[in-house]
């Protein structure tokens, strides 16, 4: 849908990790909400008439030379703006306070004591909470007009405000999870400070996205690149309302999904299917292959993966006639970490994400779930009628296993990681575990090692399981499985897939890890 005419608030990223995570909480509180980069004009800005400003957080120190910075007349809107972590010592910093190397750094689950219960930032939250720091550095003087409003024992102003100007701002992080009253605080400053009605509902979204691509498509035929995925499925029911048998779906096997993937997504989505979709299934498992023999770089595999897409979307919209727009299953995540509507770092790429349309021969690209989180994909899907066991189905990447498989990819890898991917969510089916934990399955290591099986040596690969919980896949925690379980999948997976001997289960969170490999 359409969002010049929503009302709206904006996070300004200066490079911080939890970009994503403010942008995710905003959109809890009913309000929509986009991410630009610190260096997006103040015009681009102030044109969009946001209702608030988060300034997040970032890596650097804003008196050093070349910090990331915005203008000063950012404050003088008539916007109010919330400042977070780095964004609150860039308020002082501009706004003539002064920022320096904090005596003793903070970090992790800190306590905060509210010295001004009447802050309208602090409505309805408890006088003592515990909060999340991280920052070396700390406001040693106020700017003019702005007073202290909470505290810590070793930052004495852990948060502050200009009630009159609407600027607020605190040294902690309310976005994430292990600050006990975060989403109140935003909320209090969304809904109370800016005055947004918190009215932007998924059916809201749905219904308007139908409407304007009814009116974007028109008569023009629409390629749709379903992979069978969450995003794809979602993003395909989505366009078969609004473009009915103008539609084709077009399921490329590249031979990296999962065990029987491919025939399910047949039987869904295929002729006989509940959605009677234009359906073509192409088969390119040897053509994929023999791209990727040699490629060993993840963000090489991905683009090769994902050129090799393009190519078959275009031969095969060549074969059924005239095509004017290719639909792709976009999520706001893969903008954010492709390095696109904000400043952090790339963290990878995605073979649906920037760059297409240059090597393209069709009219134009349709995202139509571009500016949705993975969450609030699933209730668009509820939303459309589509069945739960599809939609809650466990989220698969675009490049498939390709980035599942550390190292040059090959015939015999892939079957290594579907069989024991297969094994590991067999069990955790059984054990009552696959709705609970968020994402879950195996990968493949490039570590091979020595094992003893029967009274033979073997050389053989290292399986990783990995099982995460999350609630917006921006941080996510390992998954706690029972051992008897871990256990169970080990010694399937030793005894039933050739050319393993070796199971380990990954702890990492994210951060500092990703959920996926590569």
């Amino acid at each position: 849908m359409q969002t010049e005419n929503l009302e709206k608030v904006i996070v300004i990223d200066f490079g911080g990790q939890y970009n994503q995570l403010v942008a995710r909480r905003v959109r809890e509180c009913g309000v929509y909400c986009e991410i630009e980069s610190f260096k997006a004009p103040l015009k681009k800005i102030s044109d969009r008439k946001p209702k608030g400003i988060i300034l997040t957080g970032g890596p650097d120190s804003v008196y050093s030379a070349g910090a990331a910075s915005a203008p000063r007349e950012l404050f003088e809107l008539g916007v109010p703006v919330l400042g977070l972590c780095y964004g609150a010592q860039l308020m002082m910093h501009l706004l003539g306070g002064k920022v320096g190397r904090a005596p003793e750094r903070e970090y992790g689950k800190t306590e905060l004591m509210i010295d001004a219960p009447d802050s309208p930032l602090y409505d309805g939250i408890p006088h003592q909470m515990t909060c999340w720091m991280s920052h070396n550095d700390s406001i040693s003087v106020l700017a003019p007009g702005f007073e202290i409003t909470a505290h810590t024992g070793n930052c004495p102003a852990a948060s502050l405000e200009c009630r009159e100007k609407k600027l607020y701002a605190v040294q902690y992080h309310p976005e994430v999870l292990h600050t006990s009253y975060g989403k109140e605080i935003l909320s209090n400053f969304v809904c109370r400070i800016c005055g947004c009605s918190g009215s932007w509902k998924m059916e809201d979204f749905v219904s308007g996205k139908i409407r304007e691509l009814r009116k974007k498509v028109g008569d023009g035929k629409v390629l749709c690149a379903l992979s069978g995925g969450v995003d794809s499925s979602v993003a395909a029911v989505l366009l078969s309302k609004a473009a009915g048998k103008n539609l084709t779906c077009v399921f490329v096997d590249h031979g990296l999904l999962r065990k029987g993937e491919s025939e399910l997504v047949e039987r869904v989505f295929g002729p006989e299917g509940p959605y009677k979709l234009n359906f073509i299934r192409v088969d390119a498992k040897e053509r994929f292959l023999r791209r990727l023999a040699g490629v060993c770089e993840p963000e090489q595999k991905r683009k090769t993966i994902g050129e090799e897409f393009i190519r078959v979307f275009e031969e095969t919209a060549k074969s059924i006639g005239s095509v004017d727009y290719l639909v792709q299953g976009t999520i706001y995540p893969d903008v954010v970490e492709s390095g696109l509507g904000g400043e952090s770092a790339v963290i990878k790429s995605h073979h649906n994400v920037g760059g297409l349309p240059e090597i393209m021969e069709f009219k134009g690209i349709i995202e139509p779930l571009r500016c949705l989180f993975k969450d609030e994909v699933r209730r668009a899907g509820l939303q459309l009628g589509i069945p739960e066991e599809l939609v809650m189905r466990q989220p698969f990447p675009g490049p498939g296993l390709g980035i599942r498989i550390i190292g040059e990819i090959t015939e015999q890898k892939v079957k290594i990681v579907q069989d024991a991917d297969a094994i590991f969510r067999e069990e955790m089916k059984k054990a009552g575990l696959d709705r609970s934990a968020s994402q879950y399955f195996a990968a493949l290591t490039n570590v091979r090692s020595v094992g003893v099986m029967g009274d033979e040596r073997t050389y053989e690969y290292a399986v990783a399981m990995r099982s995460v919980d999350t609630s917006d896949f921006m941080t996510a925690d390992v998954t706690e499985i029972p051992y008897t379980v871990l256990k169970t999948v080990m010694t399937r997976i030793v005894n039933e897939v050739k050319h393993v001997n070796r199971v380990f289960y990954d702890i990492t969170s994210k951060p500092p890890g990703t959920i996926e490999y590569e």
